[in-house]
């Protein structure tokens, strides 16, 4: 059993490693029924469903993210999708443009903003390491 005496290890080795896939890093176990709920159920039962690629999963979070005017949490998905090579600077700039049209214009601008911030910071840290 997990940390939390009620779920099996293996859903959460199975949560830990999705949210990993997701994320781009290593995630270990964490403490309390929140951390649990995310590991066992969001990341190990929804994030793993068959049907939908991880990126697909990915847009469709960054849609829903604009239009709740969730931009921290949308700046982490997308620092992710770079990572994971889900998503290129060019096509977050164009989901953008695009949702800029159904989750209004200042909120679409956010999210270029956003885009073109954490593309521009990871190729700085690209840079720096290649000219290690």
């Amino acid at each position: 059993m997990s940390g939390n005496g009620s779920v099996p290890d293996d859903r959460r080795q199975r949560g830990l490693a999705r949210m990993g896939e997701v994320y781009g890093m290593e995630f270990t176990d964490g403490p309390g029924d929140h951390f649990a709920v995310t590991a066992d159920h969001l990341f190990a039962d929804i994030w793993s469903r068959p049907g939908l690629s991880l990126r697909d999963r990915r847009l469709l979070l960054l849609g829903a993210l604009s239009a709740q005017g969730l931009f921290d949490v949308a700046e982490i998905q997308i620092g992710a999708a770079l990572h994971n090579e889900e998503l290129t600077a060019e096509q977050l700039h164009e989901i953008a443009l695009f949702l800029s049209h159904y989750v209004g214009w200042p909120a679409g601008t956010k999210l270029d903003h956003i885009a073109g911030k954490v593309a521009a910071q990871r190729k700085k840290r690209e840079s720096a390491r290649e000219s290690k």
